[in-house]
């Protein structure tokens, strides 16, 4: 398939041969700026009211711990796998908001689509994100880093497809360099079935300037969908969910984005469940095509 671009600069369209499709939109302009230091971000429980606040960017889907609330607060995110783990504030045109996304290459962020589209609580496409590595609350140990250069598969940005809520933000630092990558893999279904996976993420709920995680089984995996019960909350949208091989317990390697609470899971199903499309080989190979294209 082709890939679709949408720029609001002079940035030049670009043709490939992917699948599924992407869409781009970049106007070029990056840089770093800090956010305010006087709060955590807030959680708005309901879009449209007030003044803008910091909210979650996944709205009322995503906002679901299953029973007892399991999330452990990470204190030493320096350390791997935590380092790779980004905050995302994100502008958008109706407010702004708070995600997570993760670094799968040394300029490519991979995080949920609706992190950067989503028409519902952003009007389209988000303004800018500042991306923050590793943040630990008002500490930042890895500096941060301000991008409009946003890539989302066209299954989301076209028809909000949940199986392909998938996107990337592309930074012209290479901090994935000094920080260090997640692995990415395909599962089969059968691999995948009872295992636990894990999940950490910037939760609102939580004041969204720390990280949260938690480990729990999985129930179910779809074609293009893992169903759990791991906890999360609205601002986890984008964290990575990630197991370990038993020939290798200590390398996590990622295999979904997590992007949906219980009112995401099909309610013919019957299963209350967060989920995260996978990293099935078509989405695969176009994550390796925008690491590629920001390396260059």
């Amino acid at each position: 398939m082709m890939v679709k671009s949408i720029s609001n600069a002079s940035a030049a369209a670009v043709e490939m041969q992917l699948a599924p499709m992407t869409t781009t939109m970049t106007d070029g302009m990056h840089g770093t700026e800090k956010p305010p230091e006087d709060g955590s971000y807030h959680d708005m429980l309901a879009f449209g009211f007030g003044q803008p606040v910091v909210s979650s960017a996944d709205g009322f889907r995503q906002r679901t711990v299953i029973g007892e609330d399991d999330r452990i607060l990470v204190t030493q995110t320096k350390a791997d796998p935590f380092r790779r783990i980004c905050n995302l504030l994100i502008e958008g045109s109706l407010g702004t908001y708070v995600g997570t996304g993760t670094l799968v290459g040394p300029r490519t962020v991979l995080t949920a689509g609706h992190c950067v589209n989503h028409r519902a609580t952003m009007g389209g496409w988000a303004k800018r994100i500042i991306v923050t590595p590793g943040q630990n609350g008002t500490e930042r140990p890895f500096g941060q880093f301000a991008s409009t250069n946003f890539i989302a598969l066209d299954r989301w940005v076209d028809s909000q497809d949940p199986d392909y809520d998938i996107s990337c933000i592309q930074l012209d630092e290479p901090i994935g360099e000094k920080v260090g990558t997640f692995s990415l893999a395909t599962f089969p279904a059968a691999e995948l079935e009872n295992r636990k996976v894990n999940i950490c993420g910037y939760p609102a709920d939580k004041g969204g300037m720390h990280q949260w995680f938690h480990a729990d089984q999985v129930l179910t995996v779809g074609p293009k969908r893992v169903f759990y019960v791991t906890d999360t909350f609205g601002g986890q949208s984008g964290a990575p969910v990630w197991v370990y091989r038993d020939d290798a317990p200590d390398v996590p390697i990622q295999i979904g984005v997590h992007a949906y609470g219980t009112g995401g899971t099909p309610s013919a199903m019957g299963i209350a469940a967060n989920s995260a499309p996978l990293l099935i080989p078509e989405v695969m190979e176009q994550i390796k095509s925008w690491i590629a294209a920001a390396g260059e």
